[in-house]
């Protein structure tokens, strides 16, 4: 159901099966358990951390209410399942300085095209001049790099696509990257692994490989957070919030909101500095 009617990627996908599968180990079959075996997770579950425990809830509520939709049970034992009180966590920033002594540095490494280097310039350029998820940017087809437009065709969570625009020097280091790209393939960032592209895992070692070479703490840096880094400097530099959305491809825009939270500074000057009442008062 999760992949035919929503569309889910194969990460979410996969999550949801641990998470049912841990559960059922816990309580056992799941189809037949009852209030009181949900609420026995709370126990089961209570070394976890916040989010992860409520994600692992989500999971069954949906379960649940599956179970009910398909007439495999009748009543929805799922409010006994505990509920615990998340707070989404500001993300980890890099500074302007940080990200660009990692760009210097991929720089100077790919200047003799030394294709694992230029490779390397290629998706750390995209990561910070996109915006992309890590599944997104590994994932890539040769045939979304733009001819003849300076956008890329992005397929995010839930096979939606979207438009991301590519900056000149992103522009620059993919054409770099396919004159030294190993031919044949229909994947931008191919590999012998078996998805046929480099892996998530790949890119995060090779990221904070990069960062300690650039003199940045290494445990600073991960693709999502050169992805945050994308959306808060895009923010500080006054880009609209329903613009970044799309950019970033959220469904909704209070996952976009966060960067306000981030940001919050520059907003509260923007108000003091253009708001009518403000502006009066002056």
């Amino acid at each position: 159901m999760l992949a035919a009617e929503r569309g889910a990627a194969a990460n979410t996908l996969a999550a949801y099966a641990r998470d049912l599968a841990g559960a059922e180990e816990a309580i056992g079959d799941l189809v037949a358990a009852d209030g009181a075996a949900l609420a026995s997770l709370g126990g089961a579950w209570a070394d976890l951390a916040p989010s992860s425990l409520a994600r692992k809830c989500s999971a069954l509520r949906q379960f649940y209410g599956f179970l009910l939709d398909e007439g495999l049970r009748t009543d929805d034992p799922s409010p006994a399942l505990p509920r615990p009180r998340t707070r989404r966590p500001l993300p980890r920033l890099l500074s302007h300085a940080e990200v660009e002594a990692m760009l210097r540095r991929a720089e100077d490494e790919a200047a003799a095209d030394r294709p694992e280097a230029v490779r390397l310039l290629t998706l750390l350029e995209l990561l910070y001049g996109s915006g992309l998820r890590a599944t997104e940017l590994v994932s890539l087809p040769q045939n979304a790099v733009p001819r003849d437009a300076p956008f890329l065709t992005v397929t995010g969570k839930g096979g939606q696509q979207r438009m991301v625009p590519v900056s000149t020097r992103a522009r620059h280091a993919l054409s770099r990257w396919l004159a030294v790209r190993p031919p044949g393939g229909r994947l931008l960032f191919p590999s012998r692994s078996g998805a046929g592209h480099i892996t998530r895992i790949r890119l995060y070692q090779l990221l904070r490989e990069l960062a300690g070479r650039a003199g940045i703490d290494p445990q600073k840096v991960s693709p999502h957070v050169l992805r945050h880094a994308f959306a808060t400097h895009l923010l500080e530099g006054g880009a609209d919030l329903r613009v970044l959305q799309a950019l970033l491809g959220h469904a909704d825009i209070a996952t976009t909101q966060i960067y306000t939270h981030v940001d919050s500074a520059r907003l509260v000057a923007l108000v003091n500095a253009r708001h009518p009442l403000a502006v009066r008062g002056a």
